[in-house]
């Protein structure tokens, strides 16, 4: 791998992108400042509100070829990475589930045929019946007759990853700054404390970019996160139903988080009515023992979302931007870091470069 001379970087945004980025950066010995609107320990990015699955296959049939083609990249450098990290108990290996009830089996099969359309062979994946279903899952309900077991996805347990990539960067000598907006612009970023000059800003703010990307918009998710000691799930299970498709996450300790919705509407205003029964009634359906589950949270976030759906990374003199992830932050932005790594090197593979780079929405000069 290509290293630069050690370079001075400004990283806006602590987020998945930022502090991934960061992270990296400063284990190849580069100096490091962290910025973030948000506190850093509790970041309000969509980050912190997401499930944190690794689902490539799942994410084909209502995406781009690219974003499985991206996503079996994360599959590879997760484990490296929280390796790294010495964090590799994050990593949760253990597949998917798709279930449908009986009534709806027939959106499980339309599932399994884009699936198969999508990827132009058929998908590795596995049909189970209902007696495989308990063997995998025994506290799911017992009237599912039919299922898909998705054997090379993943989960990981997303908040703690956060909490580690921060504390790395700390013990790296990242300077990191929480409640501090800022503006960027080529090798400069200002704040409420004045303007500071760097060799390079990275711009990984998400939706807080908006500012610098007309095209981008923000796409309304909420999730709720329970807890119960009467269910226990060893990987997550997403439910095929006409008006929604909604999947269930184990977490640590008795914890689950059950998503997420998907609006187009820049609101962050409390998770409403409907979105909350829905979501409660997937976990339901999926386990009665479910009814005395304790709601920990209630989630509302913005993922950031170019026309495409797809992320972009812009890249000139002094500036870079990232930004689009939109709802698969876990799956894609090992690949995005990859790209966004080797452009500053100016060295290293670009495999995704028609994606990220080819088609990235113009700037605005403020």
């Amino acid at each position: 791998m290509s290293r630069l001379p050690q370079q001075r970087f400004a990283v806006a945004g602590a987020g998945l992108l930022g502090r991934l980025v960061a992270w990296r950066l400063l284990r190849e010995g580069h100096a490091v400042t962290l910025y973030d609107a948000g506190d850093l320990d509790t970041p309000p990015a969509a980050a912190w509100t997401a499930a944190g699955m690794v689902a490539p296959l799942a994410e084909t049939v209502v995406s781009e070829r690219c974003v499985y083609d991206m996503g079996r990249v994360a599959l590879t450098r997760w484990p490296e990475w929280l390796a790294e990290l010495e964090a590799p108990e994050l990593w949760h290996p253990r597949g998917s589930l798709v279930v449908a009830h009986p009534q709806d089996e027939g959106e499980l099969t339309q599932f399994r045929h884009e699936l198969d359309d999508a990827l132009g062979a058929p998908a590795r994946y596995r049909p189970l019946s209902g007696a495989d279903l308990q063997a995998l899952e025994p506290d799911l309900a017992t009237g599912f007759r039919h299922g898909l077991f998705l054997e090379e996805e993943a989960h990981l347990d997303n908040r703690e990853l956060l909490a580690r990539l921060l504390a790395a960067i700390r013990e790296l000598g990242g300077e990191c700054h929480a409640h501090t907006p800022v503006e960027v612009g080529p090798g400069e970023v200002e704040s409420a404390a004045g303007r500071r000059t760097f060799d390079r800003v990275i711009d990984c703010r998400g939706h807080g970019a908006r500012p610098r990307h007309p095209t981008l918009r923000g796409v309304r998710g909420e999730t709720l996160q329970v807890h119960t000691e009467e269910v226990r799930l060893s990987r997550p299970v997403r439910l095929m139903h006409p008006r929604y498709q909604l999947y269930v996450v184990p977490k640590p300790d008795g914890r689950f988080v059950v998503g997420a919705t998907s609006i187009e509407s820049e609101d962050r205003s409390p998770i409403s009515l409907q979105s909350s029964l829905e979501l409660s009634s997937v976990l339901y359906t999926l386990s009665p023992a479910f009814a005395e589950a304790r709601v920990l949270e209630q989630g509302v976030n913005l993922r950031p979302a170019f026309r495409d759906n797809l992320p972009h990374v812009t890249h000139r003199d002094g500036l870079t931007s990232a930004n689009g992830l939109f709802r698969h932050g876990y799956l894609l932005a090992p690949a995005v870091v990859d790209h966004l790594l080797a452009e500053v090197r100016g060295a290293g593979e670009h495999p995704f470069a028609a994606v990220l780079a080819e088609t990235a929405p113009e700037e605005s000069a403020s």
